[in-house]
């Protein structure tokens, strides 16, 4: 609907999702491991003193049989503690929180016996700040991989908020012209198309003959669809279903029961989709010559049965003005070396180039 999703926060999340002027403000209470008293803890903390300074200030003012160890780490995992020290990353606080922990138990117990220490005696604060930036950190590491951190905000809230591990990858599948999973239903039942997805789920399958396969379920930028690998093509590229994979995907639409599903054919990994791009002059692009020249050599290569899956990109160059342009699936050829060295062979300017190199 276009309605942006923020993430959770400490400081500004309430139990439930809370709907802003243009936006919904994810809820606490939808984090995972997080539970109903913890949340609870939370909010009285911040009512009663204000939002929370940093890490060491939260720990300090909430109660540790309350929110525990795994709920902090799931907090910090989800994002809701990104705005309370921008000068750290979520790894960091993962690695700072073990020493904080102890810091703030400490503390508590020098405050059970009356004891205190000379920050607390001062009002909590000093000529230089806070007392709590005297909390032990541990040394300064670089955060999680971007991949890694989508995953874990999944794992917890069910959603990526933050990003989505295919949004990289939107201008590299233009080129391309994948089709949405979203209009899969508009699609025609025989043709073999192409889709730029990432696995949600997998469900290994074993049939009657004692042959395995699995049902996935597939997303993209536009939504979610299930997707059947029958034991054939499971035998080939059962090693890339895995979750969170980022695939390329062909196969054709299969609709049952009112249900529209992907069966896939073949699976590459992002990373590795290839394709063969012909550098060509606007003015052999248009030589109908040249141009019954490039469709001969191309179609010579499209393999048995067809099984051609690299596209081939025209790159038409005019002074400062370059075009890609994609040719048709029945120009997608099966070997992208011996195509480029065929093309070079009959005079054109051909190469290689993965599709995140696009250019």
């Amino acid at each position: 609907m276009g309605i942006e999703v923020e993430p959770p926060d400490v400081n500004r999340s309430g139990v439930d999702f809370t709907p802003l002027q243009d936006s919904i403000l994810f809820g606490l209470s939808a984090v995972r491991n997080v539970g109903e008293g913890a949340v609870e803890n939370i909010l009285a903390a911040r009512e009663a003193t204000g939002k929370f300074k940093s890490l060491a200030d939260l720990c300090d003012r909430i109660d540790p049989r309350t929110v525990n160890r795994r709920a902090l780490e799931a907090l910090i995992h989800c994002g809701s503690m990104d705005t309370i020290d921008p000068n750290s990353n979520r790894y960091q606080l993962v690695q700072d929180l073990e020493l904080v922990l102890e810091w703030s138990q400490a503390r508590a117990r020098d405050r059970a016996i009356g004891q205190g220490n000379l920050f607390d005696l001062m009002g909590g604060t000093t000529s230089q700040g806070s007392g709590f930036e005297m909390a032990p950190k541990s040394p300064t590491i670089p955060d999680y991989p971007p991949q890694e951190k989508l995953r874990l905000e999944k794992e917890l809230l069910g959603f990526y908020i933050s990003d989505h591990p295919l949004k990289s990858l939107q201008q590299a599948a233009r080129v391309l012209a994948p089709v949405s999973l979203s209009n899969l239903e508009s699609q025609s039942d025989k043709a073999t198309l192409s889709a730029i997805a990432m696995i949600s789920s997998i469900k290994p399958l074993v049939t009657k003959k004692g042959d395995r396969m699995a049902v996935l379920q597939i997303e993209d930028l536009s939504g979610q669809v299930d997707a059947v690998v029958f034991p054939k093509t499971f035998e080939r590229i059962s090693v890339l279903l895995q979750a969170d994979a980022r695939l390329m995907l062909w196969g054709k639409v299969d609709r049952r029961d009112d249900r529209v599903q992907f069966i896939v054919e073949d699976a590459e990994p992002v990373d590795d989709v290839c394709m063969v791009m012909v550098e060509l002059e606007p003015i052999a692009a248009a030589d109908v010559v040249k141009q019954h020249h490039l469709r001969t050599v191309l179609l010579e290569h499209r393999g048995e049965e067809d099984k051609g899956k690299v596209p081939v990109i025209a790159v038409i160059t005019a002074g400062d003005r370059r075009e890609l342009v994609r040719l048709g699936a029945q120009f997608r050829v099966q070997d992208h070396q011996l195509v480029v060295q065929a093309l070079v062979r009959a005079g054109f300017q051909a190469r290689t180039s993965l599709l995140l190199n696009a250019s």
